[in-house]
């Protein structure tokens, strides 16, 4: 049976960049910034806003308004 993938830790790594490790130990990084003019991504543009996220035990969160899936993350994001 296969785990659920969660990110565990992200921190801010420059511009709309974040660096994310997840629970299988892999650490990738993922930019935002094609996500930026999507719907209530814009939000994002925002620096304080985007630098203002936590990790919620699953995903990365802003506000309880933009949450991505962790597995969208993983799969889209740079391996470090």
């Amino acid at each position: 049976m296969n785990e659920v993938l969660t990110v565990e830790q992200a921190k801010h790594i420059g511009g709309y960049t974040l660096e994310l490790i997840f629970n299988n130990g892999e650490k990738r990084k993922f930019d935002f910034s094609s996500l930026l003019d999507k719907g209530v991504c814009s939000k994002l543009r925002d620096m304080d806003y985007f630098k203002n996220f936590k990790v919620d035990g699953f995903s990365v969160d802003w506000n309880n308004e933009i949450g991505f899936a962790p597995e969208f993350l993983y799969e889209n994001g740079a391996a470090i």
